[in-house]
């Protein structure tokens, strides 16, 4: 499964065709003329750009001519969050969706995709910056499900977390303060669940914006669990309560 497009024709048309794209790299210097135009077609259409030296540029293109502009493609197309809402409407279920907050490692992204599938939740929200995007690394990690599970990629997570409760969403963070052990607290009716990035957990603005705060007792000697072993049994007691 191809990552890098390469070269200003074949990034423009990348972008012109509408094929999801994760984020594009230009090279510092270079963004005028020609390319000027495909980072403002970029940005209308919301992809990240991010510019570097061009040495820098190079050691990810080795032996190939990039022109100084290099696309990275997603492996699936995302979509929005009113899709997911959809597909549980449709379903006749209470929506149940995760957000992941800047989950870097693909390899959790991936687990946690293959979860989000097994269980039957209908879909994934990830942030579009600071955060893993759906990369072939994560499509191989996830099994398969990548093609199963819609993924939402926003701007905005506080946003997008006002806008959920606006329709009657209850917002449920995973978190190692959380006053309720989550096997006990309430986790049925239409639910997004909140997970937290390797390490550092969720970020403090959307901790505050949780209508609750839920923890996984710890009683060995390290502080936290993988991201996405976490993930499983929360998405899994989800499935209980709701069963």
């Amino acid at each position: 499964m191809s990552e890098i497009i390469a070269g200003r024709n074949p990034v423009r048309e990348a972008l012109r065709a509408g094929r999801p794209i994760n984020k594009i790299i230009v090279a510092k210097g270079t963004g005028a003329g020609p390319l000027s135009e495909i980072i403002n077609l970029a940005r209308e259409k919301n992809v990240p750009v991010q510019m570097v030296e061009r040495t820098n540029l190079d050691k990810l293109n080795p032996g190939i001519p990039h022109q100084g502009i290099v696309a990275y493609a997603a492996a699936k197309e995302y979509v929005e969050v009113e899709d997911i809402l959809e597909i549980a409407g449709a379903r006749g279920e209470d929506p149940f969706i995760v957000m992941l907050d800047e989950i870097n490692d693909p390899h959790n992204l991936g687990a946690i995709l293959r979860t989000v599938d097994a269980a039957g939740a209908h879909g994934v929200i990830i942030p579009q910056r600071r955060s893993v995007a759906l990369t072939s690394t994560v499509a191989k990690a996830s099994a398969g499900a990548v093609e199963y599970v819609p993924v939402a990629r926003v701007t905005n997570l506080d946003q997008t977390i006002r806008q959920l409760k606006d329709r009657g969403i209850w917002v449920v963070g995973a978190d190692m303060e959380g006053p309720e052990v989550y096997w006990e607290a309430k986790l049925t009716g239409p639910l997004l669940l909140v997970i937290g990035g390797e390490g550092k957990g969720i970020g403090r603005l959307i901790k505050e914006r949780c209508d609750m705060l839920v923890r996984l007792p710890m009683a060995g000697h390290v502080g936290s669990l993988n991201a996405s072993v976490a993930a499983a049994l929360l998405i899994y007691e989800v499935v209980r309560q709701r069963g």
